[in-house]
């Protein structure tokens, strides 16, 4: 099959349009699956998502969902994946606790690109033997856009689920290997997804694990997790949601002295990134209201424990990068 985009297709930007394309897409996926069952990866982003709910009203049950927790994702979203998929839309899914494996792999290793090279091995990993473990499987589904395709190629490299070993011979399913992520958002709404998942903030592939800086600790990665979800809910509570493109907050591996309770702490800092962006080639930092800030540096010196001090982080790129790792 082509992997251009054909010039006929209709932008989607409307629910009609997305019901359209939705009733296209079942009728092609029970033409190419038939009565047989297709695996899929779901990470609870907006595109595995949107894949896991158009395959649920194709094929039901014939499609089996692997949820790996590692550990690396935002508070809540676990469990968002078992909420929405397997108790509203009566999902089969697979749900792996890998929470312990992930991390005592990553125990010790600093280096960025390592530590992303740990988790994406270990995906694989973990995939593969839950994929060995079902079946009557003859399919993957993968969360693949057209910006997939014209960056790296017809596999979605960067979900992990390319690498799996060629003696399990899967035929791949990709109905939205056409749309971009705004139409992918428009046609998870029309699927009924809630809009903290088809509005989800860009993730990186390896989650929390970039943002805990150096060698990954539990209490650290745990304070990233609590400050992360602070910030979240104070930018949803002050209108900031939706209207800043990404935001995020970073624990680095060093500690300061500071005062809790009158007495003399040594703790990390956390740091604040908001960014504006239009292509994530450049980006401008959000002029967050100063009263807000103290308002949530207030919150997360008080509730996140081992943390000390809140940093705002006001480098653009150039010469930052939107994440620090």
């Amino acid at each position: 099959m082509s992997n251009v985009r054909p010039e006929s297709m209709e932008r989607i930007t409307t629910e009609a349009l997305a019901d359209a394309f939705i009733e296209e897409q079942v009728a092609a996926v029970k033409a190419q699956v038939g009565d047989k069952k297709v695996l899929l990866a779901l990470s609870g982003g907006v595109d595995s998502s949107v894949v896991a709910a158009l395959l649920i009203k194709a094929i039901g049950k014939n499609l089996v969902c692997v949820h790996v927790s590692h550990g690396l994702l935002r508070k809540g979203e676990p469990e968002q994946v078992v909420e929405v998929f397997r108790n509203k839309m009566n999902a089969n899914l697979v749900y792996v606790d890998a929470v312990d494996r992930f991390l005592d792999k990553l125990a010790g290793v600093a280096e960025p690109e390592q530590k992303r090279k740990i988790i994406g091995a270990e995906f694989i990993r973990v995939f593969e033997e839950e994929a060995r473990k079902q079946q009557g499987i003859e399919f993957l589904a993968q969360g693949t856009i057209y910006p997939d395709i014209l960056e790296s190629g017809p596999v979605k490299a960067h979900h992990n689920v390319g690498g799996l070993p060629d003696d399990l011979k899967f035929e791949l399913v990709e109905p939205l290997k056409f749309l971009f992520k705004d139409e992918v958002r428009v046609v998870g709404k029309a699927l009924g997804l809630p809009d903290p998942m088809v509005y989800r903030q860009p993730f990186p592939g390896p989650g929390l694990g970039v943002r805990c800086l150096g060698a990954i600790t539990r209490d650290r990665l745990e304070a990233v997790r609590e400050s992360d979800a602070i910030l979240r809910e104070e930018f949803a509570k002050n209108g900031l949601e939706g209207k800043v493109w990404q935001y995020f907050t970073i624990v680095p591996d060093f500690k300061s002295v500071g005062v809790k309770d009158g007495k003399r702490s040594f703790e990390w800092p956390v740091i604040l990134r908001a960014v504006n962006t239009r292509d994530a080639m450049t980006a401008t930092v959000e002029d967050v209201p100063f009263a807000l800030l103290q308002h949530i540096t207030a919150r997360i010196t008080s509730e996140v424990k081992g943390v000390n001090r809140v940093l705002y982080d006001l480098t653009p790129k150039p010469t930052g990068t939107i994440e620090w790792e």
